[in-house]
């Protein structure tokens, strides 16, 4: 474990620009292992003999940094000689500069910080610890500004000044405690050329990349001493082709190079951006070479372990931006979007995506970290925020305990579980998700709902009226719904530990109770009911807030808040609704994650098959037919005259919708796992082809092994091929009725149309 008593800093304030800590290091003779660990507030960069160590950028990382700051541990043994030099750089990074709405900076420090400590082993056991302290230099860097959200400034006809001497830092000492890498490293992932140069109606020149990525340009040049490069990013351009980012807020995404006249390499390394397109402010007069140019993703180095491909080119393109949506927003938390002032870890996006990210990619400790921070930041009295790490820079309008968010605390411990098997996730979180629940129990004067509060609700949905951030449906029975959900989830989680839960499971029994008595008359959701939401301004004024929404009807039946013998008029409700809105959608963040699930236990996979392939507005192949090459925040970010919908809330990379595809995997697919035999050692193989989709191929790599469903149309004929691993039971049911129990093995069927 490294020591935690060794921070130091520059004694000068250099604002938002880097310093470099440099110590030189000369080992005895008989060196067997040198083993360095590094972490700083703020970001750093370390570098022995002018080398980076570790393929790792963004480091230590994103964390609630007074609860647990990451340090990062190399093993430089091989990379050591007789004389070296080993330099420290630090940049402000989330720690130290601008983060959230917050118009400051400073959010967990006022200055960056480091500590470093190398241990060297010899032949003859005996050892030699150097840390950072007040005998290592300080110097000025290239980089003369960098930030999370407004680029990074670097320039390389600079002089390298020297800054005297570290100061010991006690106060980071004592707020900064120190833990070993808890998450995934953050790499460079896919490096992608550019597509095209554009000169825009307004005369400017703007490289497209052909998709929307979450990363930074790196440009190889020979220019002229003092030549400048000054880059913006964007994701979209406007109805004209004009370059667009009004969208990003104030965060202004610049990058500025300055040439020392040889040939230099430029990147950023203590920003990054979101973006597909790149305006060149600025750039010398030399011809632009696309083979120099290239726009690197940068991401969590996720093992991917899903993979679909259709016979529908729209559907596959869904797929694509998924893919590229949870790429972009899995950097060592998930965020909501990559490019704006915000960047943050949103756990109701967390939650409604989780399931469908653990089937793409290998999640298990990308989330492990993240319900760390998740597990710290819980208030007290079990309130969980709407973003984690919690900042506290946020303003009183996105400062919020709100459901559906908050329940991250207990619908990802148990996807994971689901997905992964492993009960350790559970045992983890149980704390944290009881605590949950009792804050909702404790919350309001009714004991068994979650009544009052300041939600965000259906999170853009459509039933609201234009330009309305929260949808239609009632928040009161959003998070009485949601209550009675985490409540039967740490019912089962204590279940699987072995926990008595009895006083869980009362409490479950009056909660459904209490929902049918206060939401429901006569089978039905209750057209009027006291409501005590608010909405996005926090007025309790709540004009459309009630019972009979899809969403609504969405969430009484995913979370069986009804009677058997209700069901079927609720399921007529729902169809009625959808019918209402001309065959389309209007749910937002809440609803839509179970809307084609809802359907498809219905039996209304064709109706579900209607919602997939719409393409009007609001519909998932919306954004595909405008352009997107990664999911909308807004189900119409850009509307059909080309107009954006919103400049104050309109990320076109944000992953939440894309949970389609759980569904694409669980229903189509037929691939789910059961809770019983959790890790995919029983599953159900259940697929539901349509004739639209043409094929379809699916394979997942599970902890049990990797599984395939494929299906394809010869005439009114469909063909199956499935792979089962050994070790694992599938419970086969193909669209004709047969049934069947597959073991490993390989298998093919058919059904006659």
């Amino acid at each position: 474990m490294m020591n935690a008593n060794h921070w130091i800093r520059c004694s000068t304030d250099l604002g938002s620009a880097s310093c470099t800590f440099q110590k030189e290091i000369t080992p005895k003779t008989g060196l067997k292992n040198a083993t360095l660990s590094v972490s700083s507030v703020g970001l750093f960069e370390a570098r022995l003999n002018g080398c980076k160590l570790g393929t790792a950028v963004l480091t230590p990382g994103y964390t609630q940094y007074h609860h647990r700051t990451q340090y990062m541990t190399y093993d430089i043994t091989a990379l050591l000689g007789d004389k070296n030099t080993l330099a420290i750089t630090v940049g402000p990074g989330w720690a130290v500069g601008r983060l959230a709405f917050k118009d400051g900076i400073h959010t967990y420090s006022d200055h960056c910080a480091a500590t470093a400590e190398l241990v060297l082993t010899y032949a003859d056991g005996a050892t030699e610890t150097v840390v950072t302290d007040e005998s290592w230099q300080v110097f000025t860097s290239h980089i003369l500004h960098s930030d999370i959200y407004n680029g990074e400034t670097v320039d390389l006809t600079a002089e390298i000044k020297p800054l005297g001497f570290a100061v010991k830092d006690e106060t980071a000492a004592k707020e900064f405690p120190l833990v070993p890498q808890q998450g995934e490293d953050i790499v460079e992932n896919e490096r992608l050329a550019p597509v095209e140069l554009i000169v825009t109606p307004k005369g400017e020149r703007v490289i497209d990349f052909g998709q929307n990525l979450t990363g930074y340009v790196e440009i190889r040049i020979k220019a002229a001493r003092g030549e400048r490069i000054l880059l913006s990013h964007g994701e979209v351009l406007d109805a004209e082709g004009n370059f667009y980012n009004a969208n990003y807020r104030s965060a202004t995404n610049r990058i500025e190079y300055v040439c020392d006249g040889g040939e230099n390499l430029f990147k950023p390394t203590f920003s990054f951006q979101g973006f597909r397109y790149v305006r060149l402010d600025s750039y010398p007069d030399v011809e632009i070479n696309f083979d120099d140019i290239r726009a690197i993703a940068v991401h969590s180095d996720l093992r991917r372990t899903g993979y679909i491909k259709c016979g529908n080119e729209k559907i596959n393109q869904l797929y694509h931006n998924t893919i590229w949506g949870q790429k972009g927003n899995y950097l060592d938390i998930p965020t909501d979007c990559p490019q704006r002032d915000e960047r943050l870890g949103w756990t109701g996006d967390a939650q409604v995506f989780c399931r469908t990210a653990a089937l793409n990619f290998d999640v298990k400790k990308f989330f492990h970290k993240w319900l760390g921070e998740l597990r710290l930041d819980q208030q007290p009295n079990g309130a969980i925020w709407g973003t984690c790490p919690e900042n506290f820079s946020l303003t009183d309008y996105h400062t919020r305990v709100s459901a559906a968010w908050g329940d991250a605390a207990t619908i990802i411990p148990w996807e994971l579980y689901c997905i992964y098997g492993d009960k350790q996730i559970l045992a983890d979180n149980f704390e944290m998700m009881k605590k949950w629940v009792d804050y909702q129990h404790g919350f309001g004067p009714e004991e068994y709902l979650w009544l009052g509060g300041r939600h965000y609700g259906d999170w853009l949905a459509m039933d609201a009226g234009p330009d309305v951030y929260m949808g239609a449906t009632s928040n009161d029975l959003i998070a009485s719904a949601f209550f009675a959900r985490s409540t039967e989830l740490v019912i089962k989680a204590g279940e699987v530990l072995g926990e008595d839960v009895s006083a869980y499971r009362e409490l479950y029994a009056n909660i459904l109770k209490a929902f049918r008595a206060y939401f429901l008359e006569n089978g039905m959701t209750k057209e009027q009911y006291p409501c005590t939401c608010y909405t996005s301004s926090g007025n309790p004024h709540d004009p459309f807030r009630r019972g009979l929404t899809q969403t609504a009807m969405v969430l009484i039946l995913h979370f069986n808040l009804c009677l058997p013998e209700e069901r079927p008029a609720f399921e007529q409700k729902l169809v009625e609704l959808i019918e209402a809105f001309d065959g389309r959608m209007t749910t937002g963040f809440v609803g839509t994650p179970y809307i084609l699930h809802v359907l498809s236990r219905m039996g209304r996979e064709d109706l579900a098959f209607n919602l997939l392939f719409e393409e009007r507005n609001p519909s998932w192949l919306f954004s595909v037919n405008h352009g997107a090459t990664t999911i909308w925040e807004h189900w119409n970010g850009i509307k059909e005259d080309g107009s954006f919908w919103s400049t104050d809330m309109n990320s076109f990379n944000h992953y939440a919708y894309g949970s389609v595809f759980d569904w694409v995997y669980g229903v189509v697919a037929g691939i789910r796992t059961s809770e019983c035999a959790p890790g995919y050692r029983k599953f159900t193989l259940t697929p539901h082809p349509d004739k639209r989709l043409g094929f379809l191929n699916c394979a997942l790599d599970t902890v049990s092994g990797r599984m395939e469903s494929n299906w394809y149309y010869k005439g009114e004929d469909v063909y199956f091929e499935f792979t089962v691993p050994a070790g694992c039971e599938a419970a086969l049911t193909l669209p004709d009725g047969y049934t069947a129990t597959l073991t490993g093995g390989s298998y093919c069927f058919t059904v006659k149309g």
